[in-house]
């Protein structure tokens, strides 16, 4: 499995053998969204995307986690630096746990989505492209960096300051996100059974995915202290 990553182009600067033992203990993902599941595109009237194969994804990885861990959930969440209207709509079709909009200190927004779940920075993988993900980046106990060729010195700090343990091969806007989540569901041992359950559409899926859709969004923003709050969101 480890050659068909690298085939595509993704680096594993931590041994795959590492990542996969760090995976036994995460029990959240967290996403930035431009330049991960987006391009990062901006102006005047431009909207930014998603792809239905990177959701699909995130939809895999987290039943996944559900059948390896005795029905446990995967929490899930974005931190955006943006105030991005799609980022907060995939996050509440898709039943994430919570989207963190125009966060000045990602790893504040950590700290508290730990807090929220009960769990560790440790304990939390995080999907990310730029310098603005590094404080997040730093205290997550494993970092899947997207991949942009225009960077080339940015991926050197990536690996000389162990900022990041795995580099994908596809690029920002290129289902980088659906390459973390089959590496991470690969690496589960359990691809293979989570695919042809989905297919059958079978009682175990369909527990899954009725629990998944219990699950209401929640959003928080920085204040003019910079300090987490609340958001309201329609």
């Amino acid at each position: 499995m480890k050659k068909k990553f690298e085939d595509l182009g993704g680096e594993f600067v931590l041994a795959a053998e590492k990542i996969a033992e760090k995976l036994a203990n995460i029990k959240a993902f967290v996403f930035d969204w431009d330049g991960v599941f987006s391009l990062g595109a901006k102006g005047v009237g431009v909207s930014s995307s998603f792809t239905e194969a990177d959701s699909m994804g995130t939809n895999m990885l987290r039943y996944s986690h559900w059948r390896k861990n005795e029905k446990k959930t995967l929490a899930m969440a974005i931190i955006t630096g943006a105030n991005n209207p799609t980022a907060i709509q995939f996050a509440q079709r898709e039943h994430f746990h919570a989207v963190y909009s125009s966060i000045h200190d990602k790893s504040k927004a950590i700290e508290h989505f730990c807090l929220l779940n009960h769990i560790a920075p440790e304990q939390v993988a995080c999907c990310f492209d730029d310098v603005n993900d590094f404080p997040m980046a730093r205290i997550c106990g494993l970092r899947f960096m997207v991949r942009r060729a225009a960077s080339p010195l940015l991926l050197d700090f990536a690996r000389e300051h162990q900022l990041c343990d795995y580099i994908t091969g596809s690029q920002s806007g290129q289902f980088a996100v659906r390459e973390i989540t089959d590496l991470v569901m690969g690496m589960h041992n359990v691809y293979k059974d989570v695919i042809f359950s989905r297919i059958a559409y079978d009682d175990d899926y369909q527990a899954y995915f009725k629990n998944r859709q219990t699950r209401e969004t929640v959003f928080f923003t920085n204040d003019k202290q910079r300090e987490i709050v609340p958001m309201t969101y329609p």
